[in-house]
């Protein structure tokens, strides 16, 4: 994916579809949950589809947190030699319930990462999505 920093500014705010683009062709992030006031953090595998991420999860903490506060952030990023990008999703996180929503989900082909159980599809609905797109280079001299 190409990016056009027009200005000279190594910094670049990424559209919707720019966002988009990138959250569907990645594998991996970082779901963000919060309870009672106490950030949790977990790197996940996942699926983005219908401008929504799914992942799959098994019963333990990420689990038990989402149920107890569905507001989430989802983050997930890439670094290349000279280059990076990191697009940042807020929204509400839900375990599907109906065997339909479960069936659609496993469709998508999310394969775990590690040889275990994880029976529970989350699906993440978004209110917001951002992004930024770096250019690497060197500090520029400060004129004093």
């Amino acid at each position: 994916m190409m990016f056009n920093h027009a200005d000279g500014n190594p910094v670049l705010e990424l559209d919707d579809e720019q966002c988009w683009k990138l959250l569907e062709n990645t594998e991996h992030g970082r779901l963000v949950v919060s309870v009672a006031g106490e950030p949790d953090i977990f790197p996940v595998n996942y699926v983005a589809n219908g401008r929504k991420v799914y992942l799959r999860t098994a019963p333990g903490n990420k689990l038990a947190q989402l149920t107890i506060n569905e507001t989430v952030l989802f983050e997930t990023d890439g670094v290349l030699s000279d280059e990076a990008w990191s697009v940042v999703l807020r929204g509400t996180a839900r375990v599907l319930s109906t065997s339909a929503e479960v069936a659609a989900a496993e469709e998508l082909g999310l394969k775990s990462w590690v040889p275990t159980l994880k029976d529970f599809y989350v699906e993440i609905e978004p209110s917001s999505v951002t992004g930024r797109h770096f250019q690497f280079g060197e500090q520029p001299e400060r004129y004093v």
